[in-house]
């Protein structure tokens, strides 16, 4: 053994703290906010209506860090008669499954008047979000956008001068029970079309000419302005743009893409897109900011901004030209291209996806009269969250507490018409998928007609992951002819991805992160109907469970 002679002893002991001084400032800051969500009267469209708001703001605050950040949120529920629950969309979690906050997945719900506590790290750069997971609540509000900068001294692959946040949403005036009532109920009394698109919480429903115009940002002629555009839209899929400006996209979920320009963005639920615009227009006059509802009959206004440019003009005054007509609300094959434009920025910037996988999913979408009620399912299961999260039955070994036979890897693709699926067909269980830790998954999302015999347009979110997307493809999947034709090359990396009508998206990611995690389409209908499904990973790897997610279901 060595010993420290006394007189270096102080030496050796500043050396010590200095290093893990060092370790602490690397492991980044801690950024601590406390919010109080309550329902408010607001009136983001000028109809007046409840919403439900953090420390009173509609939309909720942006959340700001660098990469290796540690957020602690202190969520205090005073909506009185409601539970709660905030998903960090994005944020992988990794080491914290319990904060995912995926009420019956990853924790109980927060009730009224308790007070719960998410603490994690934001491990990647990008635009992310955050949202309430519980029922249909984020039809509501309760949301908002994180944003994470890279470290100080890592250079991003382009320049610009400053940077704007673009939340896309819809609004209804109906209320979230309202509508949760009537997909639960028999005859189906769907949600129907938003009043009202909202561009950074600001829209308009029979405003009146003397409504003041929101006003997207201020321009400096000649400056590059990087948007950072996120939709968290209920139903509609979205295209969104600058009048007489081009947008350049480097940003996806996070990941950097080969620029692709754009007159204009088609964004779906749950996606997030950084774009660069300059200011290179007439700087005499304001331009129009534009959000069309696309892939729907459109019965839903476009929302409106400004474009200001610094030249003395009125931020009051509109655009001496009519706003945006956007593009035509059917065309799935201007938006399918778009899709399939963006792959990985190439020199290392995206990890490049794993040669071949250990097991594929074919995920058949379909909705069924399922007994009595309409549902939508995947393989023939409509999924029910079940009253004990499967974070918590899964790691303290509660098998009674959702149902233990795994749904099907696949279906009967061969022979099956997804033109004309069966009407009454399935089942209602809280099954999952169990996927061994380390493994490569292949995830192949099938689309059918619906029993109205039109074919939605389905985005879909993986927690815990990003995924790599192999590919897009018209009518049904065949693996053995359409898997040779993946793209392994230089596909972009993303958490959201769309299903287009009639079509079929391929998705491939690493089950590396311990924990239960939702795959699921992130209109807020379809999920609540049963469109998702449960993959449970190396739960046994999973640390001890803080006491504040139980509390609900079975605890034997």
């Amino acid at each position: 053994m060595t010993v420290v002679p006394p007189s270096r002893r102080p030496v050796l002991l500043v050396a010590v703290l200095c290093s893990l001084a060092f370790l602490l400032l690397a492991e980044g800051k801690v950024h601590h906010h406390t919010w109080d969500i309550e329902y408010r009267y607001k009136s983001p469209d000028c109809f007046e209506k409840l919403a439900v708001t953090i420390n009173g703001e509609f939309p909720g605050p942006t959340i700001r860090a660098t990469q290796g950040d540690t957020v602690v949120v202190t969520v205090n529920n005073h909506l009185e008669t409601e539970n709660t629950g905030i998903h960090w969309h994005g944020i992988r979690q990794r080491g914290s499954p319990w904060a995912d906050g995926t009420v019956g997945v990853t924790q109980c719900p927060i009730l009224p008047g308790e007070t719960f506590t998410y603490r994690f790290v934001v491990d990647r750069a990008g635009t992310y979000f955050y949202h309430a997971h519980y029922g249909m609540q984020r039809v509501a509000g309760l949301d908002g956008m994180i944003v994470v900068s890279v470290p100080d001294g890592v250079a991003e692959p382009f320049a610009y001068d400053e940077e704007h946040t673009v939340l896309l949403m819809d609004w209804w005036h109906k209320s979230v029970y309202e509508q949760a009532v009537g997909l639960a109920q028999d005859p189906l009394v769907f949600v129907g079309e938003p009043q009202s698109l909202l561009i950074n919480g600001r829209g308009s429903f029979n405003c009146g000419a003397s409504a003041a115009l929101p006003t997207l940002f201020t321009a400096v002629p000649g400056k590059t302005y990087r948007l950072q555009i996120g939709s968290l839209t209920s139903l509609s899929a979205l295209n969104f743009e600058i009048e007489g400006h081009t947008m350049t996209v480097v940003e996806a979920d996070g990941y950097y893409v080969s620029p692709v320009v754009v007159k204009s963005l088609f964004v779906y639920s749950g996606e997030t897109y950084s774009v660069l615009v300059k200011a290179d227009q007439d700087p005499s006059r304001n331009y129009w900011a534009a959000s069309h509802v696309v892939g729907r009959e459109r019965k839903t206004p476009s929302a409106v901004a400004v474009l200001r440019y610094h030249a003395g003009n009125d931020p009051r005054t509109p655009p001496p030209t009519a706003p945006p007509a956007g593009p035509v609300w059917n065309d799935t094959a201007a938006r399918v291209q778009q899709s399939r434009s963006f792959v990985a920025l190439p020199g290392g910037h995206v990890e490049p996806p794993p040669a071949k996988s250990d097991r594929t999913l074919l995920l058949l979408n379909t909705q069924n009269r399922i007994g009595d009620r309409v549902k939508w399912a995947i393989n023939g299961v409509s999924l029910k969250f079940p009253a004990t999260p499967y974070l918590v039955s899964m790691k303290r070994g509660l098998k009674g507490a959702y149902d233990q036979r795994p749904p099907a890897d696949t279906y009967d693709y061969k022979n099956y018409n997804i033109t004309s699926p069966a009407a009454a067909n399935g089942t209602v269980a809280s099954a999952a998928y169990r996927l061994a830790l380390g493994s490569v998954v292949d995830v192949v999302l099938q689309n059918t007609a619906a029993l109205n015999k039109k074919s939605e347009t389905h985005p879909w979110h993986l927690h815990g992951h990003d995924f790599w997307v192999l590919g897009y493809g018209d009518g049904k999947f065949d693996p053995e002819e359409d898997a040779a034709r993946f793209n392994v090359r230089d596909p972009v990396m993303k958490n959201t991805v769309a299903l287009h009508p009639m079509g079929w998206t391929a998705i491939r990611f690493r089950a590396d992160n311990p924990g239960v995690w939702l795959f699921h389409c992130h209109i807020e209908a379809h999920v609540y109907m049963g469109m998702g499904v449960v993959f449970e990973e190396g739960v046994d790897k999973v640390g001890r469970l803080p006491k504040s997610i139980m509390g609900c279901g079975r605890s034997t």
